[in-house]
């Protein structure tokens, strides 16, 4: 059981975090009274007109649900002010390239006591203020700058596909949200449905009972299956206030009047298809190769540390003659082109270097381990899917039969052909068919979006046409020059780049290794084999009152 505190406090959380989204507004309420409407604050980058339904408290349609929580989701919103904090690498990779000056300066007081003479003393102090310019230009990095600059287009890489997994996983608790609410709520009119049935024949019992035409364990099974319904309803009314829950905390609204969504189209006609687009577009494959040009790139870093380093330094000074006075200046001018040449480190260097190939190496094997995982939950995905399509044609028909199951069966019990438990039983058949028929329409929707999630293709954009898209490359487009010097950035950037080309001993960082599992070219089929349906049900037309079996034979 959840403690009462931990319940209060998550519903505290909740109702927190939907007035987050609340802003006052001068909406107008019948009696005149203000009442709050609901305005979420939407990121400076939100296109116009990409949200026209910002001041609507309730939505109504899958594509509003999905468009709302595309540009207000928190979640979604905090993973792209991710991907903004991530972007500035390559700047800062890149202003790497060009000066450093910097400028240093001291105020000193120095006291010294020397022995000039044996038993003689001289004392000089004083204070004395000193200024330094420092310079520094890497000419020549031998690939050691390249690395850097690759490693931060992978890590940008890596970020932008961590950011399509959390888009994938919100857009897929949008839709599991709204396809839940429409389900619960089909669930409870049923429930409600079947409580309706049974008061009506617990009222007919009684009035039988009350002129012994049943005993009292007929009345006793329909108080059994009565009470029984009530708790049913109200089980269904919890998973309903639950689904709202769910629906409010991924779209940021409430659920009005749901209209049944559109089909989800998958844009892959057989399995083999499927696999096709996930191996190119599953952002698990291709943050696990962003993964792998990360460490490659470290690997060149440290490749790079053995190389020589050419650097242009120069300095300027001006301060005292002596540190005990003021009065007397003097300025010192160096300039001096610096080579750097690593000659014997014990082997730090190459204990480095096969660290970061060693790790690299396990990143490349992840790649074939993530080509593998996205491979299992497409099949997996596809067969749900399958299963669950060719399913709702059997459950429609169970639906059908059991309605028709159960009207024939009133009319024969008050003809005396059929007990009253007969008709509970029916009534109760009726009830879990109909549930199970939901629950099922449900699953196949759901089934669609797991699919196209793990095709890697779960995106807004691509659910809802038209939709404003997020652009993750226009904050990279930004502030990729802020650390570019005109001119000297590029030259240097040029001829790193060229050098560390041609001492490089693996693959570009910038292309994809290849796949070396075996299993990559294997292909499941699936084992869904669709089952004939079932041939149609023979309309029984049930006997008039008062016919018994007996009496028609």
């Amino acid at each position: 059981m959840i403690d009462r505190g931990v319940r209060r406090r998550g519903v505290a959380a909740l109702l927190l975090a939907a007035a987050a989204w609340v802003q006052p507004a001068a909406a107008q309420v019948p009696d005149g009274r203000s009442a709050p409407v609901l305005r979420p604050s939407l990121p400076a980058e939100t296109p116009a007109g990409a949200l026209d339904n910002a001041a609507v408290p309730t939505l109504t349609t899958l594509d509003a649900a999905i468009a709302r929580a595309y540009w207000t989701n928190p979640t979604l919103i905090a993973e792209r002010a991710t991907l903004k904090s991530v972007d500035p690498l390559f700047a800062q990779a890149r202003a790497s390239y060009g000066p450093q000056l910097s400028l240093q300066a001291s105020h000193l007081f120095a006291r010294d006591r020397r022995e000039v003479l044996p038993g003689l003393f001289s004392r000089p102090e004083g204070f004395s203020s000193t200024a330094q310019l420092i310079f520094s230009q890497p000419l020549l990095p031998f690939g050691r700058l390249a690395a850097a600059e690759q490693g931060a287009l992978a890590q940008i890489a890596l970020s932008r596909e961590e950011l399509r997994l959390s888009e994938a996983s919100t857009m897929f608790g949008v839709v599991s949200a709204y396809v839940s609410v429409v389900r619960d709520r089909a669930i409870l009119d049923f429930a409600r449905q079947n409580l309706a049935l049974l008061e009506r024949q617990y009222s007919e019992s009684r009035e039988r009972f009350a002129v012994r035409d049943i005993t009292s364990s007929d009345l006793q099974q329909v108080e059994t299956r009565l009470a029984f319904g009530r708790a049913q309803l109200l089980n269904a009314q919890g998973a309903l206030g639950s689904s709202q829950s769910l629906f409010l905390q991924f779209t940021g609204g409430l659920p009005g009047e749901l209209a049944v969504p559109a089909p989800i189209s998958l844009g892959v006609p057989t399995l083999d298809a499927a696999y096709a687009v996930a191996e190119t577009a599953s952002p698990i494959v291709r943050g696990a190769q962003a993964r792998e040009k990360v460490s490659r790139a470290a690997v060149a870093a440290a490749r790079a540390q053995r190389n020589p380093e050419v650097s242009l330094q120069a300095s300027g000074l001006y301060g005292p003659s002596n540190l005990y006075q003021n009065q007397l200046r003097s300025t010192e001018l160096r300039s001096s082109v610096v080579v750097n040449l690593p000659i014997i480190d014990s082997g730090i260097r190459r204990t480095a270097i096969e660290r970061a190939r060693q790790a690299n190496e396990a990143d490349w094997r992840l790649v074939d381990a993530a080509l593998r995982e996205t491979r299992q939950s497409v099949a997996e995905a596809w067969d749900g899917y399958r299963s669950a399509l060719e399913s709702l044609e059997h459950y429609r028909a169970a639906a059908a039969a059991a309605q028709a199951a159960y009207d024939g069966a009133v009319i024969q019990e008050r003809a005396g052909d059929r007990t009253t438990l007969d008709v509970l039983d029916l009534a109760r058949d009726l009830l879990n068919v109909r549930t199970s028929f939901a629950t099922a329409e449900a699953n196949e929707y759901l089934s669609r979006a797991r699919l196209l999630g793990a095709m890697g293709n779960l995106e807004a954009p691509k659910l809802v046409p038209g939709i404003a898209a997020y652009d993750p490359t226009a904050n990279f487009q930004r502030v990729r020059r802020k650390g570019d010097v005109p001119l000297l950035t590029p030259l240097v950037s040029g001829i790193d780049q060229a050098i560390g080309g041609a001492l490089r001993d693996d693959r570009p960082s910038g292309e994809d290794r290849p796949i070396r599992d075996p299993s990559a070219g294997l292909r499941n089929e699936s084992a869904v084999i669709p089952i004939p349906p079932s041939p149609a049900p023979t309309t029984r037309i049930p006997p008039p009152p008062g016919t018994s079996p007996e009496r028609r034979r």
